[in-house]
């Protein structure tokens, strides 16, 4: 049994090789290809979710929420929505109860969502940023919730790019299907059982006890 820390800093995770996504990655911007990639995922059972939004750098400006990644353990599909909108097909997705949805922060990334088809409805899902929490994990971010698991940095370098942009370079491919890929993978992790979690409080109070002893 391997015991985990429940918190890292930014320092630690600066020290950390990068992670990149480990399969391949479908850009989906038209209705055939949305057609093509529902049919895949409508046969899994569980899949992680991200979204992206082209950031806004003008007060009381807000734009809609441009990228949809839907991954599966070996492949990732970046719906391009500011292109094709929100399909029905997407929409009868989310709704399916057979199939669970994993991601962070979900209740954001489905009111966006809406924002481009209030009809959206979501069933069976589950939101990282509250499972983690039964394991006594007191960091919330993805980053450092990868970290503390994998010992691998997700490079926040692309949150901040054009995500409307005429064509998405590998970069931003690489960090929007990762994103929505960890989500999936942490989960299988902390699901599996075989992880237990130790606050570093606790850690310290042992050894200044054992000091004390000494």
């Amino acid at each position: 049994m391997q015991l985990y820390p429940t918190s890292i800093t930014k320092e630690q995770i600066s020290g950390l090789p990068l992670e990149f996504f480990p399969g391949s990655i479908v850009l989906v911007d038209s209705s055939e290809l949305v057609q093509k990639a529902m049919s895949y995922l409508n046969q899994q059972s569980m899949i992680g979710l991200d979204t992206e939004t082209k950031p806004v750098f003008t007060k009381g400006r807000k734009n809609k929420v441009a990228l949809l990644q839907i991954s599966t353990d070996d492949v990732c599909f970046l719906f391009r929505l500011n292109r094709i909108g929100l399909p029905a097909e997407i929409n009868d997705f989310f709704a399916n109860p057979a199939i669970c949805k994993v991601g962070l922060s979900l209740r954001d990334d489905f009111m966006m969502l809406r924002a481009r088809n209030p009809e959206l409805h979501t069933e069976e899902f589950i939101d990282l940023q509250d499972y983690v929490k039964c394991f006594g994990i007191e960091d919330s971010s993805l980053q450092k919730i990868y970290a503390l698991l994998f010992g691998k940095k997700i490079s926040k370098s692309q949150r901040l790019s054009n995500w409307e942009a005429e064509s998405l370079t590998t970069g931003q491919q690489n960090y929007a299907a990762l994103d929505a890929y960890a989500c999936l993978k942490i989960y299988h992790t902390l699901s599996s059982g075989t992880v237990h979690f130790i606050s570093e409080k606790i850690v310290e109070k042992k050894e200044n006890s054992l000091k004390m002893e000494e």
